[in-house]
């Protein structure tokens, strides 16, 4: 499946495209999906029902922000998890992001999100600024050192890691802060 073919699925039913490239434009395998041994832990879960909203008959999520505020990430349930900067830059905001991603249309957009998907490698993206908006009400924090599972995806966010996210179906993730970007999940220790 193409990154707009993958964009599509993402966001079927939904007016906004999203629109996707990995750091360097090249394909990098995914890593290995996690066994018993690496097997992410459990000992520091929230509770996934104080971040849920669900937004229509055919639309949920789970939304949470940095607890510095600097974020806005969200788990779109079973199809892709991702964070944007709560500046509304229009700007990933992070060191070594790609200055352009390609839309459906081959336009060059400057990437304004990252996000890993349930299936596929991690990558920078366009997303509207509303996909990361809670529709109701203001987005909970997620605490330092705890983990938002959910949906075949897990989050957290570290004080000097920065934030995570995982796909659990591949073991493919993120962690990013504005000093840049490891194209894998740290865990809480």
């Amino acid at each position: 499946m193409t990154a707009v073919g993958a964009a599509a699925v993402a966001l079927s039913g939904c007016a906004s495209p999203i629109v996707t490239t990995n750091d360097t434009g090249q394909q990098t395998a995914p890593p290995p999906a996690a066994t018993a041994s690496t097997r992410p832990s459990n000992d520091k879960l929230v509770n996934a029902f104080d971040f849920y909203t669900r937004t229509d008959e055919a639309h949920s999520a789970y939304y949470f922000t940095s607890p510095s505020g600097s974020w806005r990430c969200v788990i779109v349930p079973r199809t892709w998890a991702g964070c944007q900067s709560s500046a509304g830059t229009g700007r990933i905001g992070i060191a070594g992001a790609p200055q352009t991603v390609t839309d459906d249309t081959g336009q060059s957009v400057a990437p304004n999100a990252i996000l890993v998907r349930t299936q596929g490698d991690p990558q920078f993206a366009s997303v509207p600024a509303d996909q990361f908006k809670q529709p109701a009400g203001t987005a909970n924090t997620l605490p330092f050192n705890k983990i938002l599972a959910a949906a075949g995806f897990r989050c957290n966010v570290q004080q000097e890691a920065g934030i995570s996210c995982l796909s659990e179906q591949t073991g493919s993730g993120f962690t990013f802060s504005n000093a840049g970007v490891s194209w894998q999940y740290t865990d809480v220790p």
